[in-house]
């Protein structure tokens, strides 16, 4: 079986191209008080947010739960987009316009105004370079967001996410199939949440602060007293992983361990082929302590997966 380590040109060479984006969505904030209002809702900076440039934020329950998360993009001193998964944006839309009170800002849907496409390798160079992730280009009325690139081997392939209006033209490259985006993203470790994890994770176990995506340094948001204590006191006992897998995994699957294979230890965070039919990727939370024991894709007679090194480190100290 070829593990991920063993790479090959046919696999460097699918992930060059434009993809599709249909499972995003876009909420708009805009108002005198957009970026206030959201800084206090979010895990991230908004209020030193430079125009023009974009992090990756959660938005919590009172119990640190994540229920959305978003690439928060600066268009104009008062107007924040926060690009989503697309099957979270209309309840997300509702919770966080329920919040708003006085505040000068508009929460809107507004991804029937906006153009997404995944960028991957020699396209999403062309428009980021050498940036790194989060960092973001402007390209007359396009933004492109630097993402964490998708590691294979010793090769990094640049990802990129393009935000344009509908009547632009889209960027240069061939068309990438929706699982190849897919597999790329698991591939970066960095993922968004979706339906099926919504208020599954606190942000750590999708390891967001070691990708830019809490701000341990602001001031209060939901949630924020539970996911301090998770980070500085030592509780957090649950961290995402990469794997190969030999079966098709699903999103919110449940992970068990051979030493205990009726009681789940970790979720299927994301999933997707490989191009060259070799099995599985997937993102998988689980306790660091089944790590260390084993997974399986089902109970006792469940497929084993793969560990698989991480393609960035995580932060042991804040």
């Amino acid at each position: 079986m070829n593990t991920l380590e063993e790479n090959s040109p046919h696999l460097i060479d699918a992930l060059n191209g434009v993809s599709a984006l249909p499972h995003l969505g876009v909420i708009q904030a805009q108002g005198e008080d957009a970026a206030n209002f959201l800084h206090n809702q979010l895990s991230n900076d908004v209020l030193l947010l430079p125009l023009g440039q974009s992090r990756l934020a959660a938005f919590c329950s009172a119990k640190g739960r994540m229920q959305a998360s978003f690439i928060v993009i600066k268009t104009a001193p008062d107007t924040v987009l926060l690009v989503m998964s697309l099957d979270l944006l209309a309840q997300t839309l509702k919770r966080l316009s329920m919040f708003v009170l006085r505040a000068k800002v508009k929460m809107t849907d507004a991804t029937g105004e906006w153009q997404l496409r995944g960028l991957l390798g020699d396209s999403a160079k062309a428009l980021v370079g050498d940036a790194a992730p989060w960092q973001t280009m402007a390209q007359v009325g396009a933004h492109t967001v630097a993402f964490y690139p998708a590691v294979l081997g010793g090769s990094k392939i640049p990802r990129a996410l393009w935000l344009a209006p509908q009547a632009q033209a889209l960027p240069a490259g061939t068309d990438v199939p929706a699982d190849v985006w897919s597999w790329a993203e698991v591939m970066s470790g960095v993922t968004l949440v979706t339906q099926p994890l919504f208020e599954a994770f606190v942000p750590q176990m999708m390891n967001y602060e070691s990708v830019g995506g809490v701000n341990f340094k602001k001031g209060c948001y939901p949630g924020q007293e539970v996911v301090a204590r998770s980070q500085f006191r030592g509780t957090l006992k649950r961290r995402t992983a990469l794997v190969h897998s030999t079966v098709a995994l699903a999103t919110g699957q449940d992970i068990f361990t051979p030493a205990d294979p009726e009681q789940p230890c970790a979720t299927v965070v994301l999933s997707a082929a490989r191009p060259d039919g070799q099995g599985f990727a997937a993102l998988v939370s689980g306790t660091l302590e089944s790590q260390q024991t084993g997974w399986l894709a089902g109970n006792a007679n469940g497929s084993a997966l793969e560990l698989q090194p991480l393609p960035y480190a995580l932060l042991e100290d804040i």
